[in-house]
């Protein structure tokens, strides 16, 4: 068995989607924090990138999660986020996958019925209380960064769609939020594709001409991600299906989407105090989310949210490149 690179992982699926954290086989990436370290990773290493989580290795809705050393005195670990479409700041799914993974494979000291897990990101620090039984991760509740509402009633003018009107918020990652009844679209497995066309052809016209950019940190901008709501939601019960960068479909409720529903639902007056909204995906699995405290991001008022939802391992496994390889970067097809 010959191989130039030898990468070792965990997989993991959150609510139906999955996450590969890497655990061995990177090094240490240079930079002082997560996101110098982000900075480098993009710049030098997106060929390993490729490698994991593009095919024939990955697939196209495929999060990988690099672990770090941790960059703070009192932090576990560092993680980066990487996908189909490039780096992520944040990754809600993924930070469960990660937490319960580091409980599952004993990386971290284990305290019952709670253990916390104290994680470095690109977007800041990331506390994942994992709940404990028998040694075994029954769920997770993070505490995200501070979430908020960009804008409300936006209106942009997509080609063969005409004007479509969304609200803009972020929850570690920027999500427009669409009702999709207002675009004729049932919310059905059955009509995904056409869901996702949608979606992609609104995120192309947002980022040419309302590219969002986060008022504390410039490198944080542009969306990735469209929202769209079932039209029969409620202000505490959502169904959403997403569609993603390059072309896939959330198979959880989104976590960084879900983060950003709630700080637009209290924009709206919709939820208030710690009222919990229940965000259901395509495939029916939930997340639960509440807002634990108000604070500000720039001059916007922001809400600090939690996010609570499982993840369950599903192999491990080393992963080989072989010299003679057609594929070192993966492909897209």
């Amino acid at each position: 068995m010959r191989s130039s690179h030898l990468v070792s992982a965990i997989d993991t699926h959150t609510e139906g989607m999955p996450t590969r954290v890497i655990t061995g086989g990177v090094g240490t990436i240079p930079g002082l924090d997560m996101a110098e370290r982000q900075a480098y990773f993009a710049e030098n290493r997106s060929g390993l990138r490729g490698l994991l989580v593009n095919e024939p290795r990955g697939h196209a809705s495929m999060v990988g999660a690099i672990l770090q050393p941790a960059t703070t005195p009192d932090g576990h670990f560092g993680v980066l986020f990487i996908d189909a479409s490039g780096m992520l700041p944040m990754c809600g799914h993924g930070t469960i996958g990660v937490a319960t993974a580091l409980v599952e494979a004993g990386m971290v000291p284990i305290s019952e019925p709670v253990t916390e897990i104290r994680l470095d990101m690109p977007i800041g620090r990331i506390v994942a209380a994992v709940a404990v039984t028998d040694g075994h991760a029954d769920s997770v509740t993070l505490t995200n960064v501070p979430a908020f509402c960009d804008s409300l009633d936006n209106d942009i003018e997509v080609p063969g769609l005409g004007t479509v009107r969304y609200d803009m918020a972020y929850g570690g990652n920027f999500h427009p939020i669409i009702d999709l009844g207002k675009l004729g679209l049932p919310y059905d497995r059955a009509h995904k594709d056409r869901i996702l066309d949608v979606g992609l052809r609104i995120l192309d016209a947002i980022n040419e001409f309302r590219r969002p950019v986060h008022p504390e940190d410039e490198r944080i901008s542009g969306c990735k991600h469209a929202m769209f709501l079932a039209p029969d939601s409620e202000p505490a019960h959502v169904r959403n299906v997403m569609a993603n960068y390059p072309r896939w479909s959330d198979r959880s409720p989104c976590g960084t989407g879900t983060s950003a529903l709630l700080a637009r639902q209290h924009a709206r007056g919709y939820l208030a105090n710690d009222d919990v909204l229940r965000s259901d995906s395509l495939i029916g699995t939930t997340f639960l989310a509440r807002s634990v405290g108000a604070t500000t991001v720039g001059d916007r008022p922001a809400i600090v949210p939690t996010i609570t939802g499982r993840a369950w391992l599903t192999g491990t496994a080393t992963y080989l490149l072989d010299p003679t390889d057609p594929f070192p970067e993966g492909f897209v097809f």
